[in-house]
């Protein structure tokens, strides 16, 4: 049986008090049960790449590539519309921004690239 103290913690509550339970680890605080694989630190994080395979940063200014049809609207972003202060999150669109003239949306990283 292992040491409590190379078991890492909780990742919910971070409680120093987890047990191992057959191959998963369990908080006895929180009652959270992760695998230790999911406890490891992932040093794959997400990297976004521009459409040219630059990598993009949070605050990075980006042009547009590409005449982008916006849905639900007869306006269209047009090729070279400038986007400063880009915010990167998750998902099928991985860009979140504010573009002057027409609001906060989010864009897709294929269709940008660095400024």
């Amino acid at each position: 049986m292992p040491d409590t103290m190379s078991l890492p913690p909780c990742p919910s509550c971070a409680s120093a008090l987890t047990y191992e339970d057959g191959p998963l680890l369990i908080c006895p605080e929180c009652a959270h049960e992760w695998t230790p694989a999911a406890a490891q630190p992932n040093d794959d994080a997400l990297v976004i790449r521009d459409a040219n395979g630059n990598v993009l940063a949070d605050g990075d200014t980006v042009t547009i590539i590409k005449d982008l049809k916006l849905k639900g609207s007869s306006q269209v972003l047009k090729v070279g519309t400038r986007v400063k202060n880009i915010r990167l999150v998750g998902g099928d669109h991985d860009i979140d921004c504010r573009i002057d003239g027409f609001g906060a949306m989010k864009l897709k990283s294929e269709f940008v690239r660095k400024a």
